[in-house]
């Protein structure tokens, strides 16, 4: 059982792991020496253990403590307990839901491995908003995608708001970080994918031309500024773009991943 610490100072240094939430350049250092990430709120924080991923600590309002109680019953790790006010000196907004969880980042997986047995891979590159990455993983997972691949420079899955806009489907859509960027294509296509990039090339076939029944299929979305580097456009199968009326040139990256997984879903759902 998780032992409850009432606490009155927002400095107190066993609160390492929650300050400053909203610093992405500290986070991001943070959460890497330490390997651990932040699950804001009591579904993303009961998702995030459901998913067999280890507490380190949690952190919440005194009114979310009986709310929480089954969660804490099973996990013998300190539960900070302090007032909103102070919760927010910590964190440096107001945590709306209560409560936090302090969480140990699962051991990066192989992208040889989770490609093994996979039908429906989503592929990004470069792309820096967290926001764009949690939209992705949700895309991916609700419309029957098996796998997500990121570039070395993606923002990171476990970002807290990645987290919160993706729903916890980073917790159970199994993804990995490949080193060698350049070499991805290749390892693809070893796994017997066809490759679609989304692009404006001039080559670019329309989504609704895309045929549904492919075995194995991969679609690759770049950064939100450039779109996708020359290798990636150059070694895909296929360049595909989504239709668009008159004047309009393309959807945001979340909304194309939405968009094509939608075209391209596994014909089970």
């Amino acid at each position: 059982m998780a032992e409850r610490v009432d606490l009155t100072d927002p400095d107190d240094p066993r609160l390492e792991d929650y300050v400053h939430l909203r610093d992405v350049q500290l986070r991001t250092r943070l959460e890497q020496d330490r390997q651990v990430y932040i699950a804001e709120g009591e579904k993303v924080v009961r998702r995030a253990l459901e998913a067999g991923h280890a507490p380190a600590s949690f952190l919440m309002a005194p009114r979310w403590v009986e709310s929480l109680s089954d969660v804490l019953a099973e996990h013998d790790v300190p539960c900070f307990v302090l007032d909103e006010k102070q919760i927010e000196q910590v964190t440096g907004f107001h945590v709306h839901r209560g409560a936090l969880a302090s969480v140990r980042r699962p051991a990066a997986a192989d992208p040889d491995a989770v490609l093994r047995g996979a039908r429906r891979v989503v592929v990004l590159e470069d792309l820096m908003d967290h926001t764009n990455v949690g939209a992705a993983f949700r895309a991916a997972a609700g419309l029957g995608f098996d796998v997500v691949l990121l570039s070395p420079r993606c923002a990171d899955p476990f970002y807290r708001r990645a987290i919160k806009v993706a729903m916890g489907a980073v917790f159970t859509l199994p993804h990995a970080r490949v080193g060698d960027w350049y070499a991805t294509p290749g390892l693809l296509r070893s796994h017997g994918f066809t490759t679609y990039a989304l692009t404006l090339a001039d080559d670019s076939v329309g989504l609704d031309t895309v045929p549904t029944d492919v075995e194995r299929l991969a679609v690759v979305f770049g950064s939100e500024g450039h779109g996708l580097t020359d290798h990636w456009q150059r070694s895909s199968d296929v360049r595909v773009t989504i239709p668009m009326a008159s004047g309009i040139d393309s959807l945001n990256v979340a909304s194309s991943v939405a968009v094509t997984c939608w075209h391209l879903r596994p014909t089970r759902l």
